[in-house]
């Protein structure tokens, strides 16, 4: 059984000793959505939302982000002005790619900008 995006928040915040009405207070939410959202009662908050909250965990936002699904703003932004972005994702959904040739690909392109 896989783990939800709501158990997988509740964890890691109680991991950190973060309450729901601090982790609300914090991201600029109410205490009640994170409640609802960790109990299952409503769907993953937008990307945006959930790179709030893994700012406020001292998280990286990848693992949390992946299992909602969603695109922070500015990736969005940035595929929707640039045809060569969007040619290149094009391309790379069309080859399938693993997890590890993902990660392989990001390593790339870290080493082509250094």
């Amino acid at each position: 059984m896989s783990t939800s995006f709501g158990q997988a928040l509740r964890e890691l915040r109680r991991s950190q000793n973060v309450t729901q009405r601090d982790l609300a207070s914090q991201v600029g939410v109410d205490f009640s959505y994170i409640s609802k959202v960790e109990n299952g009662r409503l769907p993953p908050p937008s990307a945006d939302t959930v790179m709030k909250i893994c700012e406020v965990l001292s998280i990286p936002a990848d693992g949390l982000l992946s299992m909602t699904g969603k695109v922070p703003t500015p990736v969005r932004k940035m595929l929707g002005e640039s045809s060569a972005a969007q040619q290149f994702m094009q391309q790379a959904h069309s080859l399938d790619l693993t997890e590890k040739e993902w990660k392989e690909l990001t390593q790339n392109l870290k080493r082509l900008r250094s």
